[in-house]
């Protein structure tokens, strides 16, 4: 065999090759990048820089089967296989779909077919809707009844609450789940994650697609990536134990947690994370609607409150708001199985990784429909409306397969984080000190 210009082993000198997926696995490095989609071998080295979704996220499956993740997140196929076919180098010989694979990419194609991936406007019009009420209320609270403790209190919940409601809203167009038009979600997402919320968009892009891509995965899900202040799962506590690693005493994390995760997370971490993004990445446009959401903010509520009040008041909100999101994101993937990537099929990986927490109508509207996070996952541009529709048929495809699908009640949800936690501290302290 040669080594063709795409840099890779070809058969022959038109750069066209068949190959084996252990010679596709060793093409997962940094400057030699392989990906297979549908049985075709793509050479992705100099196009992962130019990925519009960002490199990482591509790069994350170098070497490993991409058919359902590129499946599962691009919306416009025709279009992206134009991309492709200049990257095209081979095709995988003696290709291996197991049954999983085969029954799974089934159910994708009798959902489309269902209409699981039409979007009911009449749902996300009365979202959009209730939340600019609930902001409207907050202010006329003040314009009616004066600045008061109650009316500060009462009108920093109503913001609280239209505020994660625009977090769960802008998830929807993030992932291309509303419109048929990309560059119509795109805009969405600016209005509703920047204008609406202060943070960016492409921030946002950033980290959460890495996340849907590998799930839990160590080094590669950026929401694993907090070993300096959390030690989570089985492995990662028993590694760092052993190698007497880590400052925090990881035993007590399952206590610490309550002071520095759900109090910290959105009113100091993110902004200072949002604001690095942008301007390291020179992102001026995210940048203009950042400000935009705070002069937003200054108009609805300076005139009662002042500068300074407006300030508190926000800080304020934004804390309690903290509290809700990091409860319902943390709680259906920090319980579950967290482990460096073992390339694993599709549906394992995102079931083994993920939970849900039982539906109901207050289950459904308070955690923005990601207590069908099994779904979400499955299925991330899926309007979420039709995610307790799809359930049952995924229920069934992991029992016929012997996949633990986890439906939990939110409360038990809840405290499975800080059981978990407990458990991964005492893990690491026992390596530590060799208990």
């Amino acid at each position: 065999m040669d080594r063709g210009e795409n840099g890779g082993l070809t058969t022959n000198k038109g750069g066209y090759g068949y190959f084996t997926e252990e010679e596709i696995l060793e093409h997962n490095k940094a400057d030699d990048k392989w990906i297979q989609i549908g049985g075709k071998v793509y050479n992705i080295t100099h196009f992962a820089k130019k990925h519009p979704g960002g490199a990482k996220i591509i790069s994350h499956y170098s070497g490993q089967d991409a058919t359902d993740a590129w499946v599962a997140f691009h919306d416009d196929k025709d279009l992206v296989q134009k991309y492709l076919k200049p990257l095209l180098i081979g095709e995988v010989k003696n290709l291996n779909e197991s049954e999983l694979e085969k029954d799974y990419r089934s159910l994708r194609q009798k959902l489309e077919k269902m209409g699981m991936f039409k979007t009911n406007p009449v749902f996300y019009l009365a979202q959009i809707i209730s939340i600019f009420l609930m902001e409207a209320l907050a202010v006329w609270m003040f314009w009616s009844y004066g600045v008061n403790w109650k009316t500060f209190l009462l009108s920093a919940l109503l913001m609280c609450t239209a505020q994660a409601q625009w977090g769960w809203t802008q998830h929807d167009y993030g992932h291309l789940s509303v419109f048929k038009s990309r560059r119509v979600n795109h805009w969405a997402h600016y209005f509703t994650i920047s204008i609406m919320k202060g943070a960016s968009s492409h921030w946002w892009n950033f980290r959460h697609f890495q996340h849907h891509a590998k799930p839990n995965v160590i080094k590669k899900d950026p929401d694993v990536q907090l070993a300096y202040l959390f030690l989570m799962g089985d492995k990662m506590p028993v590694e760092w134990g052993e190698k007497k690693r880590g400052k925090m005493p990881y035993q007590l994390q399952h206590h610490y947690f309550f002071l520095i995760g759900p109090p910290l997370l959105l009113p100091l971490y993110f902004h200072f994370e949002n604001v690095y993004f942008m301007v390291k990445r020179k992102d001026w446009l995210d940048l203009f609607f950042t400000f935009v959401f705070f002069y937003r903010l200054h108009i609805m509520f300076t005139p009662y409150l002042g500068g300074l009040g407006t300030f508190a008041f926000y800080m304020f909100f934004r804390f309690l708001e903290s509290h809700w999101f990091v409860w319902v994101t943390q709680m259906n993937h920090i319980p579950n199985e967290i482990d460096r990537d073992q390339n694993k099929e599709w549906f394992k990986l995102q079931l083994g990784s993920t939970s849900n927490v039982q539906a109901g109508w207050f289950n459904n509207w308070f955690t923005g429909h990601l207590n069908f996070q099994i779904e979400h996952h499955l299925f991330p541009t899926m309007p979420r409306h039709n995610y307790e529709k799809v359930q049952p048929l995924v229920k069934s495809l992991a029992k016929k397969h012997g996949v633990e699908y986890l439906d939990k009640p939110l409360l038990t949800s809840f405290a499975d984080i800080i059981r978990s936690l407990k458990k991964s501290g005492r893990l690491w302290f026992d390596a530590y000190y060799d208990v």
